[in-house]
């Protein structure tokens, strides 16, 4: 039991509360799972067991959730995925709880239902599996291999082309891929970008809706534009496009304008979206024009899409571990040969911007 993710549940909903433990306890790698009612009995539990995740409602009587994660952060550093609602307000609120420390957030209107799906099981699973690993700022804790069911490649949705990608135009565009850790780290990223950089598209492993209010964050603290993509967006310069929650997004070239397709499909290395589905689109339609970033993030989404691009004469470059929350999807990459250079966060944006960089 001691090597088992000890897990806490906050919430004021007892279906929620129920529901969570019985998924929670399901997964043979989970061990105990206890829950209360609101922070102030948290806190009481909090003297007697340490979890190694938190899961936190926003909304409750007496303290809400926010207030509970600063006051958590500032006492004792501990994994929070926040349960959230999908509402406009909700993402909103969602967002700012990510400022304060927290590193995943799942849809609390999925999970308040009798019928929680297998799909949205596995992914609610994988979420507290990556935050169990996760390194904070008193935390440092090594990403343990995971057993996982078999996962679907990018074929599912892009077939792989063994000729090589069209090259007539010299204009760049940067793919970027990231999940657990990965909203504070986009954030540093994006806010050094200057206003004439390349075109940028990510992936960030983040429900639905949530997707939006995260983009709209973002480009109220960067220079360049950032916005959640939609279907034919051009990638322009100065701008960033984030792939909505719930849908794969590819980049794809008419002549010399890059484009994306946001599309429905399976789970993609247990993702939707996916970094492969983004990164393999890149290789087929951008080649040599691109480059690929692979940040922090739990499992291997992006190291097969990221190898692909490599061969087809991409840059590819790799958050290193300490500054990754979660070295996972980054160490893989490596692993597999498909990273060019491994640098710290704060170095990502140079590979963007400074010709060069990769020489």
């Amino acid at each position: 039991m001691s090597n088992k993710i000890k897990v806490m549940i906050i919430d004021d909903s007892a279906v929620v509360r129920q529901t969570l433990t019985a998924v929670l306890t399901s997964d043979p790698k989970i061990g105990e799972v206890i829950s209360a009612n609101d922070p102030y009995h948290a806190v009481e539990k909090l003297r007697r067991f340490v979890p190694d995740v938190i899961i936190l409602d926003i909304e409750m009587p007496r303290m809400d959730g926010l207030t509970f994660l600063q006051k958590l952060m500032a006492q004792h550093a501990l994994p929070v995925i926040i349960c959230s609602t999908l509402s406009e307000e909700g993402s909103e609120v969602a967002m700012k709880a990510f400022e304060f420390g927290a590193l995943e957030v799942v849809e609390k209107a999925k999970i308040n239902t009798k019928s929680f799906l297998e799909e949205s099981r596995m992914i609610f699973l994988d979420k507290v599996k990556a935050a169990a690993q996760a390194k904070l700022k008193k935390q440092k804790r090594k990403v343990q291999a995971v057993k996982a069911s078999p996962k679907l490649t990018a074929d599912a949705v892009l077939p792989e082309k063994r000729s090589k990608a069209m090259l007539q135009t010299t204009e760049k565009v940067v793919v970027v891929g990231a999940s657990t850790g990965g909203t504070e780290a986009l954030r540093v990223f994006l806010e050094a970008m200057p206003l004439d950089i390349p075109g940028i598209v990510i992936v960030q492993h983040m429900p639905e809706n949530f997707t939006a209010a995260f983009a709209k964050r973002l480009n109220s603290t960067c220079r360049i534009t950032v916005k959640e993509a939609e279907n034919n967006d051009s990638v322009l310069r100065g701008h960033a496009l984030i792939a909505p929650g719930n849908h794969h997004v590819l980049l794809n070239r008419s002549g010399a304008r890059y484009y994306v397709n946001v599309k429905n499909g399976p789970l993609v290395s247990r993702h939707r979206p996916s970094v492969d589905v983004l990164f393999r689109s890149a290789a087929q339609y951008a080649g040599r024009n691109s480059i690929g970033i692979i940040m922090t993030g739990m499992g291997d989404d992006g190291s097969r899409g990221l190898l692909e691009m490599k061969e087809a004469g991409a840059s590819t470059v790799a958050q290193d571990e300490e500054t990754s929350v979660v070295f996972g999807m980054p160490l893989k990459a490596i692993e597999i040969g498909a990273v060019d250079k491994v640098v710290p966060l704060e170095k990502l944006a140079l590979a963007v911007h400074q010709p060069g960089f990769f020489k």
